[in-house]
């Protein structure tokens, strides 16, 4: 039990610790370069951060692949594994970059139209972006198979000191008359830093040597079990911003901020819970195939207690604070816009976030393809659901149709009741044949 609340503890400090720094160094460069400078920052390491959820997309596979291979005592197998992950990671991440890096010019030139920053500063900083999506890919082969052994401790503590250094710096590098290009490069400087401590930290299970990138038969199983884990990561980025895009297309750009503060405020419900919860997926995973079907039901009516405390807490405590947080951070006139569309926003988080023990068993389980098709599936018909209700109520609509948007990984608990059910039929099944052998050869 302390193993576990060690690295639920560790997994809300990786969420949170990039948040916090960013609350500490945002007025520093704000007040030192302004927010055209700011912006350009924000946007560059949203490029890195997107481009990296996708390049990393089989992640998840790579974890219960090795924890499988744990689970059986297969440990020859766990660094042909990683090694795989990493071939298709360096595939993906190179990929990505290269389209990033070409895109990069007719981005800068949109970013730099309001001639506060220049086109060739934009180029720079996107460019290093682009080189920062490869290295991100690389380093989740490390962190990913670390915590297919439930270590969740040196993963957390060196992507924490290199975030932390990093911000730290580009304080320092503001402060000190540099601008964006210069912060941008540390930044990348720094992700080459965690890439090699991540892989520094690997060896310490798979021995001595270093990873080399191979495309064997390991390879294959990866790519079958983690495009759905892909697609879904792939969804997850797209639609997690449509709405967004169809308030400022419908209303303006003006109504766009009240209503992202409140998503902004209330998506930590999901991260913490994700976060917290995220040792669940390698635990079950190494195990799924020795624990009987009590103790697995077991397990995950615990993981979900836990689930709803963390969801709880968090919800209660900004239907609390919230409006005066907002008051706060953006002041009073948008802290009142934003006001009725606190509580469905709020409770549309929380009720998505209680998903998160469906969607980490189910993928321990190996159903990748139920979560993704429920996932995707069911976000793109919502789709549809917002378009109306933002025609039909405004900004108001699109608030209360994220109560629905919000109970899609709640669908997830259907098929896993029904998997729970059909593994006790099968043992009572196989039971009930192991009698009846016994008693044919007493007779």
């Amino acid at each position: 039990m302390r193993r576990h609340l060690s690295n639920a503890a560790y997994g809300v400090l990786d969420y949170a610790s990039y948040p916090m720094g960013m609350l500490l160094v945002a007025p520093v460069v704000l007040h030192r370069l302004g927010a055209a400078e700011y912006g350009l920052w924000i946007t560059s390491t949203a490029v890195i951060s997107a481009g990296g959820i996708v390049a990393s997309g089989f992640s998840d596979a790579n974890i219960q692949r090795v924890a499988q291979h744990r689970g059986r005592g297969k440990y020859n197998l766990i660094a042909e594994t990683a090694a795989s992950l990493l071939g298709i990671n360096l595939a993906l991440g190179a990929t990505l970059a290269v389209c990033a890096w070409i895109a990069a010019p007719f981005a800068a030139r949109h970013l730099s139209a309001s001639q506060v920053t220049n086109s060739e500063e934009c180029l720079f900083c996107l460019r290093m972006a682009s080189v920062g999506i490869l290295f991100r890919a690389i380093e989740t082969v490390a962190v990913s198979t670390q915590r297919a052994f439930e270590d969740y401790r040196a993963t957390v503590r060196i992507s924490t000191l290199c975030r932390f250094l990093t911000l730290g710096l580009a304080a320092v590098l503001v402060c000190a008359g540099q601008r964006m290009p210069a912060v941008l490069l540390m930044t990348v400087l720094m992700l080459a830093f965690g890439v090699y401590l991540q892989f520094r930290s690997l060896r310490r299970f798979l021995g001595s040597r270093w990873l080399r990138p191979v495309f064997d038969n390991e390879s294959r199983v990866l790519l079958g079990l983690g495009v759905f884990p892909w697609v879904q990561a792939v969804g997850g980025i797209v639609f997690g911003q449509l709405d967004r895009i169809l308030l400022g297309l419908y209303l303006g750009t003006l109504a766009v901020a009240p209503y992202a503060l409140c998503v902004q405020f209330a998506q930590p419900i999901i991260g913490v819970a994700a976060s917290g919860l995220s040792f669940l997926f390698p635990y079950l995973s190494g195990r799924v195939n020795s624990l009987s079907r009590v103790e697995l039901r077991s397990t995950i009516f615990k993981a979900f207690t836990c689930n709803l405390v963390f969801v709880g807490c968090c919800t209660i405590g900004l239907l609390a604070y919230g409006e005066r947080l907002m008051q706060l951070w953006a002041g009073a006139a948008v802290a009142r816009s934003a006001s009725g569309l606190l509580l469905p926003i709020v409770l549309g988080s929380a009720i998505a976030g209680l998903g998160t023990t469906a969607t980490y068993s189910m993928q321990a389980l190996g159903h990748f393809r139920t979560v993704a098709l429920v996932s995707v599936g069911g976000r793109g018909a919502m789709l549809l659901v917002m378009a109306f209700l933002l025609q039909k109520f405004g900004m108001q609509g699109l608030a209360y149709s994220r109560l629905w948007y919000g109970l899609i990984p709640m669908l997830i608990y259907i098929p896993l009741l029904r998997d729970i059910r059909a593994k006790s039929s099968e043992r009572r099944e196989a039971e009930s044949l192991a009698i009846a052998c016994r008693e044919g050869s007493t007779l």
